[in-house]
């Protein structure tokens, strides 16, 4: 079953293919999604060719696959990749080509009761052999964006008062609206390409203000981040390295930037439990000093230790390369759900990133305080009542978001 139907499945497909990766003719796609999201990348497929796509490949991708691997490889075949599989990535930096990614979770607990060091390794090591991919990505010289498709698994986490094919098509309802693409939006995507140019004006304010430090407070999080000299923010729509008007992530609600790597000090508690390779880790806390994470709780020992196999499997995951700002009036926050799914989750609230930081966020000439690795994992810790606090020249303090909403900049 479409859960958009077919006008809506369309809609949403165009919309990523025109807005998120800007497809024209003669580009070439690459759509890399689960098995149980075909109808989705046929979509995705059908709108890429009627934009003029030269090309468009589809990569089916089984985290059942990747299991046996964890459960019966060597040490030596965690996430190895054939070299073609290199070839296919390196050819993604490019002015011509494009890559979509699908999530949905439909296989929940595959890798549970597997070594943690062992999945860790299996999903990280492709990233690392990647490197220069995962550089131009975060630099802006990969057009590439991120959606979602509503599995029976994933809606009925959602909405599990409902049944299987209610709870998707709810989620699809919801998906729409937080796209912009609802029946009460402007036809076409024309409500998604006046959200996020909202969104990039505040990113560019933001930059303006020259912010040396930010303060954000909440239930369990005290926590302060330095920013940079030259830092720029990013947000809603951004020309990439090429000169292609992109929209990374939809939907979106954030503005982000890197913060300096090396320089966050406090605490925080999550206010959001974190989707991760088939987990739901929930109570996720902890504390950092020196700009590296000391401590990490969460509500289970084997998530905790889970998570911690991840973020010890560089030197710089412990560290901080993002904080997004996103206030209450977001349309996916304003639901009071929680969507078990980063892409939305994040979304909803206030958020900072383990790990990687973008290279795109610093102006021409202040290259410094980004942080390099190749994991990049996003918590949440806004709410209702969250405040940000940034710290200007000369020590002037002027308030970003106060009762968890943006105040006037």
């Amino acid at each position: 079953m479409n859960p958009f139907g077919a006008a809506g499945l369309t809609r949403y497909a165009e919309c990523m293919i025109e807005a998120g990766v800007a497809i024209g003719p003669g580009d070439v796609l690459s759509i890399t999604c689960p098995v149980g999201h075909r109808e989705l990348a046929v979509a995705l497929t059908e709108a890429a060719y009627r934009a003029g796509a030269h090309v468009v490949e589809v990569r089916y991708d089984d985290p059942r696959v990747h299991a046996a691997r964890v459960r019966y490889g060597s040490e030596e075949s965690l996430g190895e990749l054939t070299p073609w599989a290199l070839a296919r990535w390196r050819g993604l930096i490019s002015a011509h080509s494009a890559t979509i990614g699908t999530i949905g979770e439909s296989d929940p607990g595959v890798f549970d009761k597997l070594p943690p060091e062992r999945v860790a390794a299996e999903h990280q090591k492709p990233a690392q052999r990647l490197s220069r991919y995962v550089k131009a990505a975060l630099e802006g010289r990969v057009r590439w964006s991120g959606c979602a498709w509503p599995t029976g698994y994933w809606a009925t986490q959602v909405y599990p008062e409902l049944d299987e094919d209610k709870a998707r098509r709810r989620l699809a309802r919801d998906l729409l609206e937080f796209c912009r693409l609802g029946p009460k939006d402007p036809a076409g995507h024309k409500g998604w390409d006046k959200h996020v140019a909202a969104l990039a004006d505040r990113a560019a304010r933001l930059g303006k203000m020259k912010i040396e430090r930010l303060r954000l407070r909440g239930p369990g999080t005290d926590l302060e981040l330095r920013l940079a000299p030259g830092t720029v923010w990013r947000g809603g729509r951004e020309h990439d390295a090429y000169g292609h008007l992109v929209s990374p992530n939809i939907p979106t609600e954030e503005v982000f930037t890197s913060p300096q790597a090396g320089a966050a000090e406090g605490v925080f508690r999550c206010s959001y439990p974190l989707s991760f390779h088939g987990r739901m880790i929930e109570g996720i806390a902890g504390e950092f000093r020196g700009g590296r994470l000391v401590r990490l709780d969460a509500k289970r020992a084997a998530d905790r230790d889970f998570l911690a196999a991840f973020l010890d499997s560089e030197p710089n995951a412990r560290r901080l390369g993002e904080v997004a700002l996103v206030d209450a009036t977001s349309r996916i926050g304003s639901k009071g759900r929680i969507y078990y799914n980063t892409l939305l989750d994040e979304n909803a609230a206030a958020h900072f990133a383990f790990g990687a930081g973008f290279g795109n966020t610093r102006a021409k000439g202040h290259a410094r305080g980004v942080n390099r690795a190749s994991l990049h994992l996003d918590v949440m810790v806004g709410g209702a009542d969250f405040e940000v606090t940034a710290t200007l020249a000369r020590g002037k303090q002027k308030p970003l978001i106060a009762d968890g909403l943006w105040q006037r900049l």
